[in-house]
């Protein structure tokens, strides 16, 4: 990521609709309508610009403890906010997620939205990019350039360790959402990408996009190597047929972190899902790979929160603080 020039600080920004969208030059009062949005805010040093939110403390604690203001923030179930309230809140800047039926209303009412998307890493490091000249200051692309050169580390010397590896040694790994429905996710996603990356293949063949229902005789005709659940996708349990498949024969099934937020979708905490994945993969190739003290030293670098051992451990079994 090049560094940007001054006029990019403010005024104007093109969105993830390609939109050029005018924004003030310093807003001060965000409501964000789009749950993983929050991570990429708080990674740029803006979470307590956060007055409105469609996130609650019961379904992501972490980050309403890693970013307590939010506990003060306006609330909604769904993605929809009241325009009036959003007036009275004096917010000046809407984050929206690029599917947003509700967002037109924050703009007829004078709000500008900025709407953001993505489903690979090279989106996410452009909307986080986006994200940080549309707050117009310098500190927040400083952090979003570092963060940049973050990921890229990361990326590479997991590429590096994986470039020999054969096509056959790369496990059919499939993504578990939820279990109750079952849904698992595709190609055209994050998940996709970071499967990829982390040395696997994913299982859900000729499968697109996220969340998708599926049935458990089609993960079986699938014969995964390996399981991973979301923190919060249930028990195996729930899906009796499943103790056929291949990765739950051979114990092969991990629950995935989660933090500030899910670390297995669209937050900034992808560039820990990487090297967690790579090393539930490939553990003899990445031995060296200390998760626990790699969660602290991120979360004190890019959410300015220090995060205890005992902390990082929880969040790496997929627990609440």
């Amino acid at each position: 990521m090049g560094l940007v020039s001054a006029t990019a600080l403010a005024g104007q920004v093109v969105d993830d609709k390609g939109r050029t969208v005018t924004v003030p030059d310093h807003p001060r009062h965000i409501a964000d309508a789009w749950f993983a949005h929050h991570a990429l805010l708080m990674t740029l040093g803006a979470g307590d610009r956060i007055v409105a939110t469609v996130n609650h403390a019961g379904r992501q604690p972490w980050m309403f403890a890693v970013q307590p203001s939010l506990n003060q923030a306006l609330t909604v179930d769904g993605t929809a906010f009241n325009v009036e309230s959003l007036l009275a809140a004096k917010v000046d800047l809407v984050f929206a997620s690029t599917g947003d039926r509700h967002a037109l209303a924050y703009e007829q009412a004078g709000i500008p939205v900025v709407y953001m998307g993505f489903d690979d890493l090279p989106g996410l490091k452009r909307s986080l990019l986006t994200s940080a000249q549309a707050l117009g200051s310098p500190q927040a692309l400083a952090r979003a350039q570092a963060y940049d050169r973050y990921l890229d580390q990361k990326v590479e010397t997991i590429t590096q360790r994986l470039r020999a590896l054969p096509a056959q040694q790369r496990p059919r790994v499939l993504h578990i959402a939820s279990l109750k429905p079952l849904k698992v996710d595709g190609a055209g996603t994050l998940i996709d990408d970071w499967i990829g990356l982390a040395g696997g293949r994913n299982a859900a063949a000729g499968l697109k996009g996220n969340l998708q229902v599926v049935n458990a005789e089609q993960i079986l005709a699938w014969q995964p190597d390996v399981i991973l659940l979301a923190a919060d996708a249930g028990s195996l349990d729930q899906v009796p047929l499943l103790r056929q498949v291949p990765a739950v024969v051979n114990g092969h099934v991990l629950r995935n972190p989660a933090g500030v937020f899910p670390w297995d979708r669209y937050g900034t905490e992808i560039a820990l899902q990487l090297p967690w994945a790579a090393k539930a993969l490939h553990p003899d190739l990445f031995q060296d790979v200390q998760m626990g003290p790699l969660t602290q030293a991120f979360y004190q670098r890019f959410f300015d929160y220090p995060l205890t051992a005992a902390q990082a451990t929880r969040i790496l079994a997929g627990e609440k603080p």
